[in-house]
């Protein structure tokens, strides 16, 4: 049996107007080679300035995650020469990082577990290279954006584990709102370095690092085959011939991973400081900025506050959008638990696919209108499902169009119920004796005796008050 080790580098670009050493816009989908300038061109001459905001955002990532922020901080060369970096070097930070220490919590299975962050620190991004046919391209628009690379402990055990360190990073970030975090857009991507050893053993054997995994799924399965395929080496005797250290890329065609080049160690990229770059050395006011409500105080208000069970606190923090959908919904004066029923089972069950509670047909204010319809009687629940399903598909129809067109309002008029409710009575006077003798299962025959009469339509309200006075 074998115990798995992985460490995962995750890369966010940082939501700054501009550059982190230079003022060209980081705007994503501009033509390409549009934003750059003599310094991300590295053109002789043109020198670096650190852009402040890209500190401001690293220094509330390392509050958000308890870590140590180090009042000095040094940007290094880090040299290497890609196509896509023109000074054949990246500045970037190597033994005083911004931040260091940190700790992040997970669940997985209902257990807790906590997941040291090594460092967080600033870097520059690389440009882009586009293959088309026999030619490469080369899109700068990119290099030069703000980076931070987040590197975490070698504690986590399995893809499972992984996927969800990476999906509270994610959280963190964007309620920080220091990122958009979009993995399509590769503003946040991981390297994840996976190893294994027998159980007990507490030596770290070979690791291979899989190299910029940019969604949930596909993490999880490179993980899941890098851990088969060593696992099987190892068991056929030639894991030392097969398993080397090396840079992988995820086929996500495949499903498999495939060897890159070999693993760079940190003597060959020959760091040293930046002669351009002098030191950061933060003031006090800098340390002491504020940062929002994250998710774990978010959860535990939600839980304290509104009386939300657990498991439904924590799926309305997992994003930044479904906990703004929810704050937006108990605004209006609703039942925060019919809220969480609405939004985390009936509405969550129709986005599918493409739609997500960013894009959701429905929006709060609509949801809001059909759960205040549930409230004040105009429908049951189980015809709001109905209307939920309509609006859903008919963007255009508002929630009580909605109601009318499908003739789903309940009646609320006591004539009407009292009549109904008298004629089952007379049809039942044996039953409503056996009642009146202490049968009082039978309450809920005649409920549902006059609500089939009615065809669903009347107030079960009205209907249950009713029924008790003339049992009565």
């Amino acid at each position: 049996m074998f115990e798995v080790v992985i460490g995962l580098e995750v890369h966010t670009q940082l939501n700054t107007k501009t550059k982190i050493f230079c003022s060209c816009a980081t705007s994503f989908g501009e033509n390409a080679n549009t934003n750059v300038c003599p310094t991300c061109l590295a053109l002789p001459g043109a020198l670096p300035v650190l852009n402040e905001e890209a500190v401001k955002k690293a220094l509330a990532f390392g509050k958000a995650v308890n870590a140590t922020i180090n009042k000095k901080s040094v940007f290094n060369r880090k040299n290497y020469f890609y196509p896509d970096l023109p000074k054949a070097y990246q500045i970037s930070q190597f033994d005083i990082p911004i931040v260091e220490k940190g700790e992040l919590f997970i669940n997985v299975n209902g257990e807790n577990k906590r997941i040291g962050i090594t460092r967080a620190h600033l870097e520059e991004d690389a440009g882009k290279n586009i293959h088309e046919n026999n030619l490469s391209k080369i899109d700068l628009n990119r290099a030069g954006t703000p980076l931070l690379e987040i590197v975490s402990e070698p504690e986590l055990k399995s893809s499972d584990e992984a996927v969800a360190y990476l999906k509270k990073l994610h959280a963190i970030i964007r309620f920080l709102d220091i990122s958009d975090a979009n993995m399509q857009e590769g503003s946040f991507r991981c390297d994840a370095n996976v190893s294994i050893r027998p159980k007990g053993d507490t030596k770290l054997y070979t690791r291979v690092e899989i190299k910029n995994l940019n969604s949930f799924r596909f993490i999880q399965k490179a993980i899941e085959y890098e851990i088969k395929r060593q696992s099987e080496a190892w068991e056929d005797g030639t894991y030392e011939k097969e398993v080397i250290q090396e840079t992988r890329l995820f086929d996500t065609t495949n499903l498999i991973t495939k060897s890159m080049r070999d693993k760079e160690e940190a003597a060959e990229y020959r760091y040293f400081p930046d002669p351009d770059l002098l030191p950061v050395l933060l003031k006090d006011e800098f340390l002491s900025i504020k940062i929002p409500e994250l998710p774990d105080e978010k959860k535990e208000r939600f839980i304290k506050d509104l009386s939300i069970k657990e498991s439904d606190a924590e799926i309305l923090v997992s994003s930044l959008e479904m906990s703004h959908f929810f704050e937006n919904l108990i605004s209006q004066n609703l039942n925060p638990k019919l809220c969480v029923n609405w939004l985390n089972t009936e509405l969550m069950g129709l986005l599918k696919g493409e739609l997500t509670i960013e894009n959701s047909p429905v929006d709060a204010k609509k949801l809001g209108k059909l759960i205040q319809r549930i409230e004040d009687g105009t429908i049951s629940a189980k015809a709001a499902k109905d209307v939920l399903a309509y609006v859903f598909e008919n963007t255009s129809i508002e929630i009580d169009q909605a109601i009318k067109q499908l003739g789903l309002e309940q009646v609320s008029d006591d004539l009407a119920i009292e009549v109904v409710i008298e004629q089952i009575l007379n049809a039942n006077t044996d039953k409503v004796l056996e009642y009146k003798n202490g049968k009082d299962k039978l309450f809920g025959f005649f409920i549902g005796q006059v609500m089939k009469e009615g065809k669903g339509a009347f107030n079960p309200g009205k209907v249950n008050t009713i029924l008790k006075a003339k049992l009565g």
